[in-house]
């Protein structure tokens, strides 16, 4: 990783006061993502690496499939993010919108929600998965910006040899995830082969959506998992992690993948 790794993204911290005393907070602001002047979707989140949430949002609503040509524009102080259209579905007059604390808000029923592709590619080919090794993915995570605030969640993507290639931080964990799903995708990535995916939070359905849209085999977390995030990595063929603290790890999914299960 590079030194600037390990400096929090340009506008993603704020000093205020409190108590009297100088202090750190996470930014929170709205971004519109639009695809040719269409306006899309609208998600409250952390500034930084816009352009990268914008394309990981796109990509895992299977909205778009390959690279795509994206920048800020100068509306509403850069909070815009114009993306090269066309898109690969139509959205039949529905538009998104998500908080930091949902990635599925505005969405109405849950056929909407669970959108369908293919499962992820069986087995494994890197590094032999251990529990051990998995459980030590989270302590790898790179988070400056919690650091500074204790207000940013961080989702990390791990190759077939488990080496951390991108780190992304955002108050809304889901946004995260779309930051680096983005950044690989410009990195001609995508979708991923025997690639692990963690996270600093809880294990909720739309994570498990995003890494599945992507190909991930593993996803892996320090909290706990929902019902739904569980029987989705089953159906999609995704291994689930989760409470990974210290050298231990459940396993709530496709343990097939890990040595010695």
């Amino acid at each position: 990783m590079s030194a600037s790794a390990f400096e929090p993204a340009p506008g993603a911290i704020k000093q205020i006061i409190r108590d009297g005393e100088p202090d750190t907070v996470a930014v929170e602001e709205p971004l519109e993502i639009r695809v040719d002047e269409e306006a899309v979707a609208v998600t409250m989140r952390t500034p930084g690496h816009d352009e990268e949430l914008a394309l990981g949002f796109l990509y895992g609503e299977g909205l778009i499939a390959e690279p795509r040509s994206a920048g800020l524009t100068d509306d509403f102080a850069a909070n815009t993010v114009v993306v090269a259209g066309p898109l690969a579905r139509r959205l039949d007059n529905r538009r998104f919108y998500t908080t930091s604390s949902c990635g599925v808000c505005g969405k109405g029923a849950i056929e909407e929600v669970a959108l369908h592709g293919p499962a992820v590619a069986p087995g494994w080919h890197g590094s032999p998965l251990t529990r051990e090794l998995l459980a030590g993915l989270p302590d790898r995570l790179v988070q400056p910006g919690f650091a500074r605030t204790g207000g940013l969640h961080a989702t990390g993507l791990f190759d077939a040899k488990l080496e951390l290639l991108c780190a992304r931080e955002d108050v809304g964990r889901h946004n995260a995830m779309d930051k680096v799903i983005g950044w690989a995708l410009g990195q001609g990535l995508l979708p991923f082969k025997d690639a692990v995916l963690c996270v600093s939070g809880r294990l909720s359905f739309e994570l498990v959506q995003k890494a599945a849209a992507s190909g991930a085999a593993v996803l892996v977390g320090v909290g706990a998992p929902t019902s739904l995030a569980v029987e989705l990595a089953h159906e999609r063929g995704v291994t689930l992690c989760g409470f990974a603290r210290g050298d231990r790890i459940n396993v709530y999914s496709g343990s097939e993948r890990l040595k010695n299960s």
